[in-house]
């Protein structure tokens, strides 16, 4: 059975708030009850509904969000709420019967270019996962998936899933502008038909380097103080960036006594040409600047 821990997470409505869990809840399908009468298809949200403050209890892909009566603020009853939402998880017990009337969402997916001539991002209206993954070719797929279905089109060599969205990088045999609409397409009826992602064959302790090699990529708990501090820049002020256009960094190293910082790259930063500029006018200076006298230079093992 899945261990469940739960995150909460504020939203810009402020009697809105989201409990997120660290694997799926429901697949393909999203769930909303205006009161306890309407909730039951689902236990944890009528014993939610006991609780005076709670107005609606919406339940999606990887979070459970609560919207509240003002009779309370969050910061009062968010950490009990959290802990009952992750006892009940955890219990094993059905979150919602799977025969009753559902919510359909429809599904939108939208193309967006990156700095990449060969990278394309499409970007879901829905959470696509809650781990990043990477597919470096069709071998690294399961059979019936959305990553599988994709590698029937025959330029596409790599795929990156992120939370929202799956960057794809072609071959050099045709241009984007020819295939986008087919692609989008295919995605966007995929995710509606609850066509899932599916899994990576690669090991979970490490990121892809090159064709068929991997790297154990280290813990952060065991890394010394200017490792962590390397890692926590380049989570708050890189890796937002990079995402943005479709990819994403990953830290592999630090050699104190070179100075250099050893990077990897995913999604649509693999293989950019203008992936060297961005490591050495970006995050090189950055990482100079915010750690002065430690860092030399930034090289990406892939790039």
């Amino acid at each position: 059975m899945e261990n469940h821990q739960i995150k909460i997470v504020p939203t810009s409505n402020e009697a809105i708030i989201k409990f997120e869990s660290n694997h799926f809840l429901v697949k393909n399908h999203s769930y909303e009850f205006k009161n306890i009468d309407e909730a039951g298809s689902s236990l944890l949200a009528q014993q939610l509904f006991y609780l005076p403050f709670v107005k609606t209890v919406y339940i999606a892909q990887n979070f459970i969000a609560i919207e509240r009566y003002d009779i309370v603020s969050w910061e009062d009853v968010q950490t009990e709420v959290s802990e009952q939402i992750e006892n009940y998880l955890n219990s094993g017990e059905l979150l919602v019967k799977k025969d009753e009337e559902i919510k359909k969402v429809p599904v939108t997916v939208y193309a967006e270019a990156t700095p990449n001539p060969n990278a394309m991002k499409f970007v879901a209206n829905k959470k696509l996962t809650v781990n990043n993954k990477e597919f470096k070719s069709i071998n690294d797929t399961e059979v019936d998936t959305l990553a599988r279905n994709l590698y029937t089109f025959p330029f596409i060599k790599e795929l990156y899933v992120g939370e929202n969205y799956i960057s794809i990088q072609k071959h050099d045999v045709i241009s984007w502008d020819e295939v986008t609409h087919e692609v989008r397409s295919f995605i966007r009826e995929s995710l509606e038909s609850g066509t899932s992602i599916g899994e990576t064959k690669h090991k979970s302790a490490a990121i892809v380097k090159e064709k068929g090699e991997s790297v154990d990529l280290p813990k952060f708990e065991n890394l010394n103080d200017i490792s962590k501090k390397i890692v926590e820049i380049l989570d708050e002020y890189i890796k937002p960036a990079v995402a943005n256009d479709g990819g994403n960094i990953v830290f592999e190293g630090y050699e104190e006594s070179s100075g250099e910082v050893r990077v990897i790259l995913q999604g649509a930063c693999s293989g950019c040409p203008s992936s060297t500029m961005t490591l050495r006018n970006g995050i090189e200076t950055m990482l100079k600047e915010m750690i002065p006298g430690k860092i030399e230079r930034v090289v990406a093992l892939n790039g």
